[in-house]
């Protein structure tokens, strides 16, 4: 099989490496199926999609909406080079799902606004699949609507015309999208469980996610409803292109 790709920008080495491993358990690859490239340790290598299935990007600190200025040169050449990926991966319509930080890649190269009015606190929101979402091989046999994990600061305000809606929160319009037949991006957390949240939560409490004090209430606030159907997500969209 040829492998797939995890494009991860995490820098802090506990929740990077958790993360690959989520991916790892929930997709049901091997660590030789599924390649970890560390953005935020250098530059991506040159991607050659005619040996991949797919590619996966996770979660991280960047956020899209930020003042160019603001943004650190690691996240000025992330962002770049995802712009240049995603040139050839829509063109092409090529497997690709974003996970929270592919809301900000694939939204940003389509011309989504971007911003934080629809950000959301770390916790568990229900996730209600579109008319669309229905019937997308990804979504097959989901509920109408799943709990997910989510906690991110901006979000797509208004999705271009390119993009078809999938899913959507009570306080986040966008959850899920997807652009062309094979690429997909989601606001949630498709890779996470309890576990891996709880890593997250201790690993990034300084970092504006919750205000101070509110540690222990975070954590209740992921605890607090069951999690289990978003990971299925990762598990179909392996069944789905690998190759």
């Amino acid at each position: 099989m040829k492998p797939f790709v995890l494009l991860a920008t995490r820098a802090e080495d506990l929740p990077a490496d958790e993360e690959y491993a989520l991916f790892l358990r929930y997709s049901g690859l091997t660590p030789d199926q599924l390649v970890r490239v560390r953005l935020e340790a250098g530059p991506m290598p040159r991607l050659d999609l005619d040996a991949l299935s797919g590619i996966f990007v996770g979660g991280g600190p960047f956020n899209a909406s930020d003042p160019f200025e603001k943004k650190s040169p690691v996240q000025r050449r992330v962002e770049a080079e995802f712009q240049t990926l995603l040139d050839e991966v829509v063109v092409r319509d090529f497997p690709f799902l974003g996970a929270c930080y592919g809301v900000g890649t694939v939204g940003a190269h389509q011309g989504a606004v971007i911003d934080r009015t629809y950000g959301e606190p770390i916790s568990v929101v229900p996730v209600t699949v579109t008319e669309a979402g229905a019937s997308d091989p990804l979504l097959a046999g989901m509920p109408a609507t799943f709990n997910a994990f989510v906690g991110h600061k901006e979000a797509i305000t208004r999705l271009p015309s390119s993009a078809v809606l999938l899913g959507s929160s009570p306080g986040c319009p966008v959850q899920m999208f997807r652009v062309g037949e094979n690429v997909y991006a989601t606001q949630f957390h498709p890779e996470l469980d309890v576990e891996g949240i709880t890593t997250r939560i201790h690993a990034y409490a300084g970092h504006g996610y919750f205000g101070a004090g509110e540690l222990e209430l975070t954590l209740s606030a992921v605890r607090r409803a069951a999690v289990s159907h978003p990971s299925r997500i990762l598990r179909a969209f392996v069944e789905r292109y690998a190759r």
